[in-house]
């Protein structure tokens, strides 16, 4: 009987998994803002971005993703992660706390 159980439920369970995983993007913020200021992505793809403020020279100590209800603290020369799929096509702009500094993930 339990072998007939754990059969079916391996017929059943999805050959290849929706769990994708996410695609790491590294952002830095230096004396000149984040870099790179334009990061390209896909829809529905899973997305691990790993911010580092690299200097005290910026009023970057924060980031924030408004579109996707995300605002982080950036302590200096610690790398914080930030996860989301970005699911409608389009710009998601991210900036610093106050606005000043930011850029753009092109979602195709």
């Amino acid at each position: 009987m339990t072998f007939a159980i754990i059969s079916a439920l391996l017929i059943l369970a999805p050959a290849n998994p929706s769990s994708e995983k996410p695609r790491t993007v590294e952002l830095s913020v230096t004396e000149k803002g984040f870099e790179p200021e334009k990061i390209t992505v896909k829809k529905g793809e899973p997305l691990h971005l790993v911010v580092t403020r690299k200097t005290d020279q910026t009023c970057a100590t924060s980031i924030d993703i408004k579109d996707a209800g995300i605002r982080k603290d950036l302590p200096l020369n610690k790398a914080v992660a930030i996860d989301f799929t970005p699911e409608k096509a389009g710009e998601i702009r991210y900036a610093c706390g106050m606005g000043m500094m930011g850029g753009v993930l092109l979602v195709q």
